[in-house]
């Protein structure tokens, strides 16, 4: 049976990754108290009729304060049940936040009691800290909008190939900041130009002309060489430790040419010996 929790920052768009889950047949259960969480494993495992098998869970910060702080004690033994459990925790930065309660004139769960927008935010933040750093996987949504967020659950939360380890290459540039939701960040912005190539500026990384003169470059090769080899010393003991899911970020100044190239390498590159590889890029999106 796989488990999923999801959780995270009211607005950072939890609502839809778990109605994605729910269109793929996941058994979904919204704003469950955490208190309640381990008597509602034993009742699905145990159902003697037509048994769940993916079955995911809303968690917020209007469970009880306590229950929050105590989380890892609340899911560590159901880590060691025969279930696949992973933890989702979805982010977005205070402005982002700010703007898509603005936009949508929906009420943040916690301004109930008087506080401002801004502070609720951050008393939340707090409250579902002992949550976030339970996370198998961050999702930072402030770039990104509903149709890109279900892609996005679709390809490291529902995709299934019997691979132990969901490898997601990403693209960023380091001029829209830098994403939150990585475990390994590389700047590449050593690396020659092609903005500075009038013929390519118009380009991305995905394009052949690109692609051929970013190829040609020493430097280039070099650093493809290093990541890759890094990545394949050190992916097996993320996978010893039961990690099921792994963001490599690649930045450029723009994510237009050189971070897309690489990115882009790399993940044909892991492709070819892991199956639950994945590709994206952010600012082209």
């Amino acid at each position: 049976m796989k488990f999923v929790i999801v959780s995270g920052l009211s607005g950072s768009g939890k609502t839809v990754a778990l109605h994605t889950l729910e269109d793929e047949d996941y058994y979904c259960v919204d704003n469950l108290p955490l208190g309640l969480l381990p008597e509602f494993v034993e009742r699905v495992s145990n159902r003697s009729l037509q048994p769940y098998s993916n079955i995911a869970v809303g968690i917020d910060a209007r469970s009880e304060s306590h229950d929050l702080r105590k989380f890892n004690d609340i899911i560590k033994p159901l880590r060691e049940k025969d279930i696949q459990l992973e933890v989702v925790y979805l982010q977005a930065d205070l402005s982002t936040l700010i703007k898509r309660f603005s936009d949508t004139r929906r009420k943040h769960p916690l301004t109930t009691k008087g506080l401002p927008l801004s502070e609720a935010i951050e008393v939340e933040r707090n409250l579902l800290s002992a949550v976030s750093s339970e996370a198998d996987l961050f999702i930072d949504t402030t770039y990104t909008n509903i149709h890109q967020l279900r892609d996005q659950i679709k390809q490291q939360i529902i995709k299934d190939t019997g691979a132990k380890l969901s490898l997601l290459f990403q693209s960023f540039g380091f001029k829209h900041g830098t994403p939150t939701d990585s475990d390994f960040v590389f700047d590449v912005r050593c690396l020659p130009n092609p903005h500075w190539e009038p013929q390519l500026r118009p380009l991305t990384g995905l394009d052949k002309a690109v692609a051929d003169f970013l190829q040609s470059q020493d430097e280039v090769q070099a650093m493809l060489d290093h990541i890759r080899k890094f990545m394949q010393q050190w992916i097996p003991k993320f996978e010893q430790q039961n990690r099921y899911y792994l963001t490599v970020s690649i930045g450029c100044t723009g994510g237009q040419h050189r971070s897309v190239f690489i990115a882009q390498q790399l993940c044909d590159d892991f492709s070819e010996i892991n199956e639950n590889v994945s590709v994206r890029h952010r600012e082209l999106q």
